[in-house]
């Protein structure tokens, strides 16, 4: 079931999501070459409970009833989601997909960023370049009267036409008061179909977009899922609100590109 959200609560998911985009900047001072992904799990799991807020993921359950063991999802180079943070040090020309979610005031946040630690190949910057365009040209889809086909066919279009692989195995969600509610959001789709987009409806668009195949796997963790050919992977995630004319984005990378400052992909 749909719920379309009021006015009031949207001003509370915005409230919750703008915490996850503060979360990740915090996140982005303590990437660097040499630190390891449980280090900044804690950084995030610190700062999200400092602020009267509880990590999102830490607990949640996959289909077979395994909880998440992080605050944070650190999908490092060809892990395209769900990676669990562990003492893995970040290298020189690594890139790192971190995925944050918080529950406050009632309301779920969910965000997602691609990082580029130290040096980064010119070809994974171009993917990263890419996906996050992709996940703006279905933002832009996401307005009253469109459907949920326009987001994924403008998203797919764009990334197929150089190449890369669209993920259909995880997709974007409505999000409100729980993390994943109705209607699933693909990053793939034919104009003009699926569910009509009405105001007021709250989704996370996500594209997961890579290097090569389309194809994944799943680590016997039951969590990290990966490319195939292990080529890398990027990830690029906000929360909107529909509306009309316009979406409203709900979260932002705003806090986290001040951070990068002229490293901004």
């Amino acid at each position: 079931m749909i719920f379309l959200k009021t006015e009031d609560e949207i001003e509370l998911l915005r409230q919750s999501n703008q915490l996850v985009g503060k979360t990740l900047a915090e996140v982005a001072k303590h990437i660097k070459p040499g630190v390891t992904t449980i280090e900044l799990d804690r950084v995030a799991e610190e700062f999200i409970r400092d602020h009267g807020a509880i990590p999102t993921f830490k607990g949640y359950p996959n289909q077979n009833g395994q909880p998440f063991p992080g605050t944070l999802c650190t999908s490092i180079n060809d892990v395209v989601v769900h990676g669990i943070p562990n003492n893995t040090e970040l290298k020189d020309g690594d890139i790192v997909s971190i995925d944050c979610g918080v529950f406050m005031n009632g309301f779920c946040g969910d965000s997602a960023y691609t990082f580029c630690i130290g040096e980064v190949a010119e070809e994974v910057k171009e993917l990263l370049r890419t996906t996050k365009e992709s996940l703006y040209l279905g933002i832009q889809n996401a307005v009253q009267g469109k459907r949920l086909g326009d987001i994924g066919f403008a998203i797919q279009q764009h990334c197929e036409a150089k190449s890369y692989g669209v993920v259909r195995e995880f997709v974007g969600h409505g999000i409100g008061r729980n993390m994943h509610e109705d209607p699933q959001v693909p990053n793939y789709g034919r104009r003009g179909s699926g569910t009509l987009l009405k105001r007021g409806l709250c989704i996370a668009i996500e594209p997961m977009i890579t290097l090569g195949t389309r194809q994944v796997t799943m680590d016997n963790d039951g969590w990290t899922v990966r490319t195939r050919d292990r080529k890398p992977a990027a990830h690029f995630e906000h929360t909107i609100a529909v509306n009309s004319g316009k979406a409203d984005i709900l979260s932002t990378f705003d806090y986290i590109e001040q951070v990068l400052g002229n490293n901004v992909i």
